[in-house]
């Protein structure tokens, strides 16, 4: 059985969790500093291509995967837009909630009129 998420290996799973996890809490941390600077979302994609071209680097110096695969450089760069576009989104539902608490207050990951 061929692995979709990770590379199949004896510690593909390891790698993918602790490397991903790990570029997934830095992609976070990008998404909420984008979002802090009002920057657009649309800035994120650029930042993300290159944070997953850095973890895949680190799957392959570290744990001898692949480096020429796109599928799994692929699945690292959906998590981490995941990741950076959940933190973008979270910040910026705070900011508008208390930057402009006269008209608008957080629901969920988003804001909403008053």
């Amino acid at each position: 059985m061929t692995a979709w998420i990770w590379f199949q290996s004896d510690y593909g799973w390891l790698a993918f969790f602790v490397l991903t996890g790990l570029g997934a809490l830095a992609a976070n941390a990008t998404g909420r500093s984008f979002a802090s600077a009002w920057s657009p979302i649309a800035m994120i994609g650029p930042a993300m291509i290159a944070l997953a071209a850095a973890v895949h680097f680190l799957h392959f110096a570290l744990f001898q995967e692949d480096l020429a695969s796109l599928y799994y450089y692929g699945v690292t760069l959906i998590v981490l837009l995941a990741a950076a576009i959940y933190g973008y989104q979270s910040t910026r539902a705070r900011q508008m909630a208390t930057q402009y608490s006269w008209a608008f207050e957080k629901s969920g990951l988003s804001w909403r009129a008053r």
